[in-house]
């Protein structure tokens, strides 16, 4: 059984919060077809790379072009998961082809996923079953600045202390 959702608050930078406004959120997708018309309105080039996305605590996937900020897709809300997605068409249907938990305003957990794939299954829309990149986020217990753990080394860089094994992003 899958844990039930975590809530994550947006910690990034105060100013890039500061910009949202309502036109700014993220489409929201309830379906294949909700997919498809929002990846019809994209260019070829923009279709390629992956898209910004959150699922928000209705547990509904928000859209926005990759260059736009997780807080902003978000409309400044918290959300159960964020990071970015790429599709590619299979069998005339859209389905995931990659999918991460890469975002520095939220720092979600690995185990966001399971938000990212209820979001996906209630639309409908195929998916690989896991994160095909995880990220993995740490607070410097001594420094309290959020860290990448690269490679396995649970060490901050900046300062060489141990960072522990288990998520303690929030603030």
């Amino acid at each position: 059984m899958n844990p039930p959702p975590r809530g994550y608050r947006y910690i990034g930078p105060p100013e890039l919060r500061s910009t949202v406004r309502p036109d700014t959120a993220g489409r929201i997708i309830r379906s294949a077809e909700d997919l498809a018309a929002w990846l019809s309105g994209r260019g070829t080039a923009e279709s390629a790379e992956p898209f910004t996305f959150v699922v928000a605590l209705d547990g509904f996937l928000r859209l926005a072009p990759r260059r736009s900020e997780h807080v902003a897709c978000a409309g400044g809300g918290d959300v159960l998961a964020a990071g970015e997605l790429g599709f590619h068409r299979d069998y005339g249907s859209w389905m995931v082809r990659e999918v991460s938990n890469q975002s520095t305003g939220y720092c979600p957990d690995r185990d966001s996923w399971h938000a990212v794939a209820r979001a996906l299954d209630l639309a409908g829309i195929g998916h690989p079953g896991r994160f095909t990149h995880e990220v993995v986020f740490r607070r410097c217990e001594r420094c309290r600045e959020c860290s990448v753990v690269r490679e396995g080394d649970f060490v901050r860089v900046f300062c060489g202390i141990g960072l522990p094994w288990a998520w303690n992003v929030a603030p």
